[in-house]
């Protein structure tokens, strides 16, 4: 069994992708393909997943990454250092990261997301990229922004030649927020009348609740540190409203499966 995988083309040195919920083994409400380990699913279904992605990708189970999030800003370089390290060692320096970044061939890198934002920004002049986990709380604290300062310091990315695609994430329609979140934005100087709206609550309610464009508010963070608008692909893909396809904790509930996001320069 395959993984069906949403690509992204960004460069031929490069494979991108978001894996979808079809091809694996998990089951219910993690099916079908999960490798996130710290949702409650199934060990063997997970391995059994990992080993399939890997399969895919012609690279060995110690060269996939995936951090242990924490809705944070912590942004982790993964070199060649780390990946002398014992595994306990490595799995160590994934905790508490929402950020991963490489200019090592063969490695792939990528976050868990079911509703929050995932980024890919890739950098074809120095050959380095990163992934970034975005949630609500990474994205007011400006996680995105500060990977692309973080490329610049590490690999000398120049971001007027950077490339970013934002992956499949909750939409502005489908994010019903409450008033203290919509307070945070603010209070972060978010340019409130143009990334969110008052709108019926979901649900056929007759009240009016907040909603905030998470997809913009990346793309923005992007394009305040010099990565172009022509260079910025959005995938569009809303998790709410396609949850057959791609997890959403909002549709699925925080027991179910993540899309993973990825990225490797081959």
């Amino acid at each position: 069994m395959s993984p069906e995988l949403h690509s992204y083309h960004l460069s031929e040195r490069l494979t991108a992708f978001s894996t979808t919920r079809h091809g694996g083994y998990s089951k219910d409400r993690y099916g079908e393909f999960n490798i996130n380990c710290y949702c409650g699913d199934d060990t063997e279904a997970i391995r059994k997943n990992r080993q399939s992605l890997c399969r895919l990708l012609s690279v060995s189970d110690d060269r996939l990454f995936m951090p242990h999030q924490v809705h944070g800003v912590g942004i982790l370089k993964i070199t060649p250092e780390l990946l002398a390290l014992s595994a306990d060692a490595r799995q160590q320096a994934l905790e508490g990261i929402d950020a991963l970044m490489t200019d090592v061939k063969g490695i792939c890198i990528g976050v868990s997301t079911a509703d929050c934002i995932p980024i890919i920004i890739y950098d074809s002049q120095h050959a380095a990229v990163c992934v970034v986990h975005a949630g609500w709380r990474g994205t007011v604290q400006r996680i995105t922004r500060d990977a692309v300062l973080a490329m610049v310091e590490a690999y000398r990315s120049e971001p007027s030649q950077l490339q970013a695609v934002i992956g499949p994430g909750i939409s502005l329609e489908a994010f019903e927020v409450g008033d203290e979140v919509w307070k945070q934005f603010a209070d972060a100087s978010f340019p409130m009348e143009h990334i969110s709206r008052r709108m019926l609550e979901m649900g056929g309610g007759s009240e009016q609740k907040w909603h905030i464009d998470l997809w913009e508010c990346n793309r923005l963070q992007l394009q305040s540190v010099g990565v172009l608008p022509q260079h910025i692909q959005m995938s569009g893909i809303c998790t709410y409203k396609h949850y057959s396809d791609f997890f959403s904790a909002r549709r699925l509930g925080v027991e179910s499966g993540r899309i993973y996001t990825a990225a490797m320069i081959n």
